[in-house]
């Protein structure tokens, strides 16, 4: 496979670069000493390599590298080893561990992170959005998003209450949108000074009622979005936890193009970088079924129509004895229509002719938690 991006990898063993050596992959790390690594993103212009992550252990952090090998913490707040370590002199002694004053105390990880227009977006557990304005290292919190009217009734998914999605309009600084699990989508066009929810479904999609609590219902989508792409405009596409979305006005409404996929149940979508109708997702059989591939043979389901009708891509996967899991933020695209994805099983696949065919580039890794794509300069 030939391409001219690097593969940045969150893991549940800290963060991994894969870089093109001809027709081969290096693997460098892991970083980030070892942190659960929910994302990590880099910017094409600088080099710079951002990755969030944490968890009760070592508490919320932003992981930030120049050059992919020497990495600086933003701690965002403290965990168990700052509660043991403060009152312990031989366990603070142990980790090597000195105080650090944090901007807050609730946060528990970060799982998200996107950069637009000079700022760096950060989205955490339990949900909250933070920015920075110096590169990551400092961090204010979005003050509107914590006080949203419908709060009290956001639900946590089953990985706890996430700000997991994070999307800007490349054309307009004041317009961000979120996916929050399970509350659902929310979009601002002021900058952030003001949110609105926006889970309806369309005037063209019929509705018809499930048993399943996530599933659509009352003219809504269902609240546990899995992810969301944007294309030109304010074209976005939705991965939910019971049904694939498209809309057309910002996620004001949401039309179903389910219709022709396996199962209702994934996690991943992503869009092409030149063809806005062009989009990959991969079906899982279902959140109680066990979540891997149906009839446990791996296929990324392409459409080629923005979701009207879809194909299945098994060239290079396996097709039988799959049990793997593609998460939400597992699969990316770089600038030349190369596709990537990451699983569970610590395996990475990519497409070099935009998902027709794949090949394994890694594997035995931690279980990957997120796929991003950087330009080599």
């Amino acid at each position: 496979m030939s391409t001219s991006a690097r593969v940045l990898l969150g893991t549940t063993k800290g963060a991994f670069v894969l870089t093109p050596d001809g027709t081969d992959w290096t693997v460098s790390g892991p970083y980030c000493d070892g942190w659960c690594i929910n994302h990590v993103i880099g910017d094409p212009d600088s080099g710079m390599l951002w990755a969030g992550g944490g968890g009760d252990w070592p508490g919320a952090g932003v992981w930030r590298s120049q050059d992919g090998k020497a990495w600086e913490l933003s701690k965002l707040s403290s965990g168990q080893i700052d509660e043991w370590a403060a009152t312990d002199p031989e366990t603070a002694a142990f980790f090597n561990w000195e105080p650090v004053e944090v901007p807050f105390k609730d946060l528990k990880s970060v799982w998200s992170l996107h950069q637009a227009h000079g700022v760096l977006f950060a989205g955490t557990k339990p949900a909250a959005l933070l920015s920075s304005r110096d590169g990551g290292r400092t961090w204010e919190r979005n003050a509107a998003l914590d006080g949203h009217p419908s709060r009290e009734s956001w639900n946590p998914g089953a990985a706890g209450l996430v700000l997991h999605t994070l999307l800007s309009d490349p054309e307009s600084a004041e317009k961000l949108w979120l996916g929050i699990s399970a509350a659902g989508v929310f979009a601002t066009e002021d900058g952030g000074s003001s949110w609105q929810r926006r889970n309806r479904l369309s005037n063209d999609t019929v509705c018809t009622e499930h048993h399943h609590p996530a599933a659509p219902r009352n003219g809504e989508t269902g609240h546990c979005v899995h992810n969301m792409q944007h294309g030109p405009g304010d074209l976005l596409y939705q991965q939910n936890h019971h049904g694939t979305y498209r809309s057309s006005d910002g996620g004001r409404t949401w039309s179903d193009i389910t219709a022709g996929l396996p199962s209702t149940f994934g996690f991943p979508i992503a869009v092409h970088p030149q063809d806005p109708d062009t989009i990959w997702v991969l079906p899982l059989n279902g959140d109680a079924a066990g979540r891997f591939p149906p009839e446990a043979s791996a296929a990324v389901w392409k459409s080629t129509d923005g979701g009207d009708t879809w194909q299945a891509k098994r060239d290079g996967l396996p097709q039988g004895a799959c049990f793997f899991t593609v998460l939400r933020q597992a699969m990316a695209t770089d600038t030349e229509a190369g596709v990537y994805f990451g699983t569970n099983s610590g395996s990475v696949f990519a497409s070099s002719d935009a998902g027709e065919s794949w090949s394994e580039i890694a594997r035995h890794l931690p279980a990957i938690l997120s796929v991003e794509t950087l330009s080599c300069r």
